[in-house]
Formats: structure tokens, sequence, C-alpha cells
């Protein structure tokens, strides 16, 4: 699968960090956590509102059924 080894992705790693360093590329990846984290909060929170909106309009049509 693919042309590279794994030995082609130690070298790119490798590279990596020597050109940006270690502490920058933690940084990077707490940054990008931290934002993949707050989407899904953003999700569930949306999921959540839609969930009460339903409920609610259920409400109503039991509501205007009686």
């Amino acid at each position: 699968m693919g042309s590279f080894s794994i030995w082609h992705w130690v070298v790119v790693l490798l590279i990596v960090v020597l050109i940006f360093g270690t502490k920058k590329l933690r940084n990077v990846g707490k940054d990008l956590g931290g934002a993949v984290h707050d989407f899904k909060q953003g999700l569930n929170e949306s999921e959540r509102e839609n969930a009460k909106k339903d409920a609610v309009i259920e409400h109503d049509k039991d509501d205007n059924k009686a």
C-alpha cells in the first residue's frame, strides 16, 4: 500500500522535528486537540438543542389533538 516505507516516514518526521522543534509541535498538537474537542462539544450542544425543540413540538402537537 503506497510506495513509502516506514523509513521514509521516519526521515520525514525527523526533518519536521528539526525544522519546527518539539515545543512548537507540542503546542500545535495541543491547539489542534482543543479545537477538535470544542467542535465535538458544539455538535453535542446543537444536538441537545434540536432534541429540546423536537420535544416541544411533539408536546404542542399532543396538546392540539386533545
